[in-house]
């Protein structure tokens, strides 16, 4: 992935999507947010089919809270357009379905445009070896590292296994639907979410020698 405006700044941009920007998207964002924001990472969401300036679901405020989202309730769902897209480093979609949409958009964007599930597989297949490429740069140089992990996940596509399923690679959406499947939407997003975490915090503290 070529340097973006962001990552030049200092900054590292992450964006993530799904349809209405109501329910998953914001969730990912919050929680992505909270882990990485101290190392200069700027998160936002939008949908595809936005419902332009509404708040989370209830559901999902109450989900984000007991996960210790602050103030998830102050969320207001915006649209997605392209500038949001050539303004990150990181695209985030929450299924295939939406990342096909978001390539269909700025088609140069598709290496660093992932689904979440699929980010969290190829992150987690990333060996000690490559990480120390990532320790070469200097530990204050975060948006450098950041980058370069997001292109080592984008050269692992079609060397890991892909899921049994291919729904495997998306979150499930529970708008309009009951407390099971909002169950089932966290039980999917949340460790994808954290693997994420794992493996950028990795990148923003690995030194050469693995110390």
């Amino acid at each position: 992935m070529s340097e973006t405006a962001t990552s030049a700044s200092g900054r590292f941009g992450i964006l993530t999507v799904c349809t209405g920007n109501i329910c998953r998207s914001p969730l990912a964002e919050h929680l992505l947010r909270a882990s990485l924001a101290k190392w200069n990472v700027d998160v936002a969401s939008a949908g595809t089919g936005a419902l332009v300036g509404h708040p989370m679901t209830a559901e999902t405020v109450a989900i984000a809270r007991e996960l210790g989202v602050p103030a998830p309730e102050e969320h207001r769902a915006r649209a997605l357009d392209v500038d949001h897209l050539r303004d990150v480093d990181l695209v985030i979609a929450l299924t295939r379905g939406h990342r096909s949409e978001i390539v269909s958009m700025l088609p140069r964007g598709s290496r660093h445009t992932f689904t979440l599930r699929e980010l969290a597989r190829l992150l987690s297949a990333i060996t000690p070896s490559d990480f120390e490429t990532v320790a070469t740069l200097p530990l204050d140089d975060s948006a450098g590292r950041f980058t370069r992990l997001v292109a080592l996940a984008a050269a692992l596509r079609g060397h890991v296994a892909p899921p049994e399923h291919e729904l495997d690679d998306d979150v499930i959406d529970p708008y309009r639907r009951g407390d099971d499947v909002y169950r089932q939407t966290t039980a999917q997003l949340v460790p994808a979410v954290e693997a994420i975490i794992v493996a950028f915090e990795r990148a923003a503290t690995i030194t050469i020698d693995g110390d």
